[in-house]
């Protein structure tokens, strides 16, 4: 044992005590196990027990292999280094945003064919109703760009960029209510307590930076809606420091970082390092993983009274770029600033950041929702995606923008010429990607004429989580975890890589 443990224990009666706990029993169901697993690993797979690599291997697997980590991964070449997801809360209305439908302009205020709604669920708001009347989108749709490719006049910003953006307009999931549809999406599961997407990529690829969590998250003050819980951004049962770090507008960024009021934190690395002896002994008393995960966590914390200040300090950028964003993004916290931040962290090379802005639930007034949120959104999603492009980071930063679910055609409650509200819609909805390895100026997918039913090229929730995880190297059904004797992994028992929109 290393001489500093040695001297702890012998001036303190604490660590004394602590190791008399240790009976025979303990030492060899410890040490069988260590041995045991170290020779089956050695029997299953030499090359990741040891380390080893084939020399007579050609120099691209030697070279993969040196550059594979403690878990073998990646499992191929990825073609995205980090991520940005922008989840838009509440479900947003594939119909009057991006699904154009001009046949059902002549079909205002029918009743929806009952062969369309198939006997489908609906949700308690609209189960009562006794007529579906057709609300066609009062927004007005162009084509824009060399993808021809159909937006509302809601995004007019957005529709400069469509020739770097992959729609898929075939999306479907199993949830049909607001929190388990983005636990759903977040997670692979609608119950609570399964680790978040950037938790697995946290776990299974590392992190590029010390200095800055593998994985971030920023919620817009200006978006109001449906509530959100930590747990979105949670760890599950994976080692904790994989949880998502929650950066806030204000003065305090991250809660608990800043030192206490007339402490200079001078002494606070002397502090970390005699923590880090006594969670030394206390690992090597009770072999508990989690005690390694914390004290990780705690020199994190260190590094980041340093890091988190100046990369959360916007002064130094130019003019153009807040101009370029919109006048929201001088504002910390709205949704403007916070794709400004993003842009910041993953310049710092931070894995995962995670944007959530709520409010797009459309229950009533759904044209004039559509229009306020996307007058808060849309200039900030084109303005990411064209300061990453120009930054010359689009080709290994993965964007994904989305919600939970869609938006009905039929009308919830009363509808007249200029207004309707629409039901929460799984089974076909819009989401974009762009940057790394997604083909550019593509459409995949197709819903009928009401943008009710999938007629072409279906994707489900797995689906897109296990093509995420393959577009950074990663084979969705190798990524697990073992939990209460069970084998967990972020697509659960299903998913297919999506792979006619890899470019």
């Amino acid at each position: 044992m290393c001489n500093h443990h040695n001297i702890l224990k012998s001036n303190n009666k604490d660590f004394q005590d602590i190791e008399r706990q240790i009976d025979r029993r303990n030492f060899l169901k410890k040490t069988s196990l260590g041995i045991g697993a170290i020779a089956l690993g050695s029997l299953l797979n030499t090359e990741k027990a040891f380390g080893a690599i084939n020399t007579n291997s050609n120099a691209t697997d030697v070279l993969n292999a040196y550059n594979k980590n403690r878990l073998g991964l990646p499992h191929h070449l990825p073609k995205a280094n980090r991520i940005v997801y922008l989840f838009q809360s509440g479900g947003p209305s594939q119909i009057d945003l991006f699904d154009y439908k001009p046949k059902l302009v002549d079909m205002f205020g029918k009743d929806l064919p009952a062969s369309i709604r198939k006997g489908q669920r609906l949700t308690g708001m609209s189960a009562d109703q006794t007529a579906f009347p057709i609300a066609a989108s009062t927004l007005k749709f162009k084509q824009y760009g060399e993808s021809r490719a159909w937006v509302s006049d809601a995004m007019p910003f957005l529709s400069e960029v469509v020739d770097d953006l992959c729609f898929i307009k075939s999306m479907h999931t199993d949830a049909i209510n607001h929190d388990p549809a983005i636990t759903f999406f977040q997670t692979g599961s609608q119950l609570p307590g399964r680790p978040s997407i950037g938790s697995w990529l946290s776990y299974g690829l590392g992190s590029d930076n010390d200095n800055l969590p593998t994985f971030i998250t920023l919620v817009s003050k200006n978006g109001g809606g449906q509530p959100l819980y930590s747990r979105l951004w949670g760890n599950g049962f994976l080692p904790t420091e994989h949880q998502g770090v929650q950066f806030r507008s204000g003065k305090d960024p991250v809660l608990y970082l800043s030192d206490p009021e007339n402490y200079d934190g001078n002494d606070r690395r002397n502090m970390i390092d005699y923590l880090g002896k006594l969670n030394d002994v206390a690992t090597d008393t009770y072999g508990d993983p989690e005690i390694k995960a914390r004290m990780s966590q705690y020199e994190m914390a260190f590094r980041m009274q340093t890091s988190v200040p100046e990369v959360t300090d916007t002064s130094d950028e130019p003019e153009y770029i807040f101009d370029m964003y919109g006048e929201d993004s001088r504002d910390p916290g709205t949704y403007a600033a916070n794709c400004l931040m993003a842009r910041k962290l993953l310049e710092k090379d931070v894995k995962f950041v995670q944007l959530y802005h709520q409010g797009w639930d459309g229950h009533g007034d759904c044209p004039g929702g559509v229009k306020a949120q996307s007058k808060k959104t849309d200039q900030a999603n084109a303005a990411l995606i064209k300061d990453l492009k120009q930054r010359g980071m689009l080709d290994d930063t993965l964007v994904v923008w989305g919600g939970e679910f869609g938006r009905t055609v039929y009308s919830q409650g009363q509808l007249t010429k200029t207004n309707y509200g629409r039901d929460h819609h799984p089974k076909a909805f819009t989401m974009f990607m762009a940057g790394a390895g997604v083909k550019p100026g593509f459409t995949y997918g197709e819903t009928d004429d009401f943008s009710y039913n999938i007629l072409k090229d279906p994707v489900h929730v797995h689906d897109f989580q296990a093509t995420l995880l393959h577009l950074f190297g990663i084979n969705h059904e190798r990524l697990v975890f073992k939990h209460q004797g069970r084998r967990f992994r972020l697509t659960d028992v299903h998913g297919h890589v999506v792979k006619d929109i890899l470019s």
